[in-house]
Parts: structure tokens; sequence; C-alpha cells
């Protein structure tokens, strides 16, 4: 293992194997300490995609708020769980089916669709048309919001479903789907995610389902594997410290290069990372 990748497999915290009873105790744990040191807090909103990564967090977050309210500290904790389909979403079946799995306190469904088309529109009406790449940023980024109002109104954390294997190539909507309140998952990678799920006894055909962000509508339910041009096989490979062909190693590190400025808060001037 070179410097580059030692360096990097330090910051995302994967280890090359896991007890995943331990990590399933560590994350609900994290969970249920975030809602003790925060006492104004009364749970968690996440929005559910049908894919593996909300699926896992929304199961652990659900058993976290169990536990707080079997313990009776005199308080009512809740997990709301928000679908956030852009019309017609055409894998609900598979998001019937993770809430079913995950069996949150609540359940909201928010169709972004009339808010992004008018926001698009609005930008059209100035001169500015958004591609299909960007209009997928604006989906995610609806329904980034969408969780902050429904949290604030109910007086919750927001999940995000922010994994090592997710955090190293950047594959989120900066201030979208990558800003939350809390990142259970870092430091798991994406088999990792799909070990939890099955001790967890998650239906098969979710944690197996094939992972896609599906943003674009040019190239809808395209598959990550394919718009990283890597496997996750090869970037779990690669955060457990195992070599990777050339192609592959050139293909993550540069990701996790060109998206550094993701993984970073807004910069200062006191920051070296802008110099």
């Amino acid at each position: 293992m070179d410097e580059l990748q030692k360096k990097i497999v330090e910051e995302m915290k994967v280890k090359p194997v896991i007890d995943v009873q331990e990590e399933i105790r560590k994350t609900i744990d994290f969970l249920k300490s975030y809602l003790k040191k925060h006492p104004f807090l009364e749970g968690f909103v996440l929005g559910i995609s049908g894919g593996q990564d909300s699926t896992l967090a929304g199961k652990l977050a659900q058993l976290a708020i169990d536990e707080m309210n079997e313990e009776k500290e005199g308080r009512t904790y809740q997990f709301i769980a928000v679908r956030l389909p852009y019309g017609v979403q055409g894998d609900e079946d598979d998001c019937q089916d993770v809430l079913r799995f995950i069996q949150p306190t609540k359940t909201y469904r928010v169709n972004i669709k009339a808010a992004v088309d008018a926001s698009i529109q609005a930008l059209k009406d100035v001169g500015i048309e958004l591609t299909d790449f960007v209009k997928g940023n604006e989906k995610a980024r609806e329904r980034m919001k969408v969780q902050y109002s429904i949290a604030a109104m109910n007086k919750c954390a927001v999940i995000g479903t922010d994994h090592s294997a997710e955090s190293i190539t950047g594959f989120y909507t900066k201030f979208g789907d990558g800003g939350a309140d809390l990142v259970p998952l870092f430091r798991l990678n994406k088999r990792q995610g799909r070990q939890l799920l099955q001790e967890l006894g998650c239906p098969e055909h979710l944690y197996k389902k094939e992972p896609t962000a599906d943003l674009e509508e040019d190239k809808p339910q395209l598959p990550d594997e394919d718009a990283l041009g890597v496997t996750y096989d090869e970037i779990d490979d690669y955060l457990e410290g195992k070599q990777v062909n050339d192609k592959a190693k050139v293909t993550i590190e540069g990701h996790y290069i060109r998206s550094q400025h993701k993984r970073h808060l807004p910069i200062t001037i006191f920051d070296d990372f802008w110099k």
C-alpha cells in the first residue's frame, strides 16, 4: 500500500474486517448518544430512497429510537421516514418493502416534482437552462431541504447515508444528500453495509439491489458503478488496504482528489485548503 492509499484509508476509517454485531451496536449507541447530548431533539429524519444505504441507516435509526423509548426517560422519541419521489418512482415497490422492514414511527411522502420544476423554470426565465445532470442536483437539494423542514417542525436531526465507499468518491450532491447533521454509516464500505443488513434480517432483494442515484432523466436508473467507472468491489478492496488494478486505483484516487471540497466545511481565509 503506497502513501496515498494509506492516507485515504486512514481518513475513511475503514477496517479490513469487521465484527458485524459490534458495528450494529456501535451505530445504535452513537445515535442514542447524539440524542442524549442534544436534549432539544426528539428524534431523527431520513429520506428513504429504496437503496441499500438509506435502508440500513433507517433501520439502525429506528432501533435506536425503540431503545430510547424503552428506557423511558420521560420523553417520547420518533424516527420519521420520508419518501421523496420526483413524480412516480420506478422502484416504488422496493421503497415500500424498505418501509415494511424499518417499521418507522412515522412516514411522510412529499412529491418534490412541483418544487423542482418551479425552480428550474424560474432559472430558465432569467436565461439559465440547467443540464440534466445539474437538474439531478436540484432534486437532491430539494430532498434535503424538505427533510430539514420536517426535522425543524418535529425537533429532529437529519441523518445522512454517506458511507466511506461513497465519501471517497464524492458520489453525492454537495448540500444535497451530502448535507446532514450526522452520518452514522461513515467508516463502513459498501460490502460491510450489506453484511449489517443481512444480519438485521433485511430482505435479500433490497441489499443485493444494484446501487443507483437515479437523478438523471436522460439516464434513468444509471448504475453507480457505470457513473463512477469503477466497481464497488474495487472501491471496497482499496479501502480495506488491498491492492487493486492500476486502472481502478487511478480512477478511485482521481475521484478522491477531485471531490476533496465536498468533505470540507466552507473555506475560510485561515484554511490551507484554498492556497
